[in-house]
């Protein structure tokens, strides 16, 4: 049986379109929350009032002296503003923490304090909740949280047009710039 070059010519494009519809799912997180998305911003606004205002403040900031670190660390709900950790997590940790309470790697025995809304949120809710937050970071830590997300996922549209800085304790950010950059 003889094979012409069309036939072969059309395998290997459509082998091609498939290695790269491969290569394009594994760089999109499993969860992404799209801060640049006004409906899902406003959606999370409303439920992270609703749900997580009372421990991690209306405007974000977290519990009063959350990153102390005495007998009560771990107890105090940090801030999801500029001044939090928060930005430090790709989507898919911070889902999975709304989510579940507690962090894909986190050892099983350790204690959380973070409540699991899985059983009290959709997955869809948790996700306009975190683009909501992420909607609240200025450019250069939204830029840094977007190098977490496979893909650059979360990359701010304007991020190439406008100036802005990372924040000073920002340095395994600015590692991880240095590596991808080059």
């Amino acid at each position: 049986m003889k094979i012409g070059w069309k036939l072969l010519a059309g395998m290997g494009v459509a082998a091609a379109a498939g290695l790269a519809t491969l290569a394009m799912a594994a760089e999109t997180p499993q969860h992404f929350a799209d801060a640049d998305n006004v409906d899902a911003v406003l959606r999370g606004k409303a439920i992270y009032q609703q749900s997580c205002s009372s421990c991690h403040g209306r405007y974000l900031e977290g519990q009063a002296l959350w990153q102390l670190d005495d007998q009560y660390a771990g107890r105090r709900a940090p801030a999801h503003d500029a001044t939090g950790h928060t930005w430090q997590h790709a989507d898919d940790d911070l889902f999975f923490m709304t989510k579940y309470g507690r962090f894909p790697e986190a050892p099983k025995d350790l204690k959380s304090y973070m409540p699991a809304f899985g059983p009290s949120l959709t997955d869809a809710q948790i996700l306009d909740v975190l683009a909501f937050i992420k909607s609240r970071w200025p450019t250069g830590i939204r830029v840094s949280q977007s190098m977490l997300n496979p893909g650059l996922a979360g990359m701010p549209a304007d991020a190439d047009k406008v100036e802005w800085t990372l924040p000073p304790n920002c340095t395994e950010a600015f590692r991880r710039w240095r590596v991808i950059s080059r």
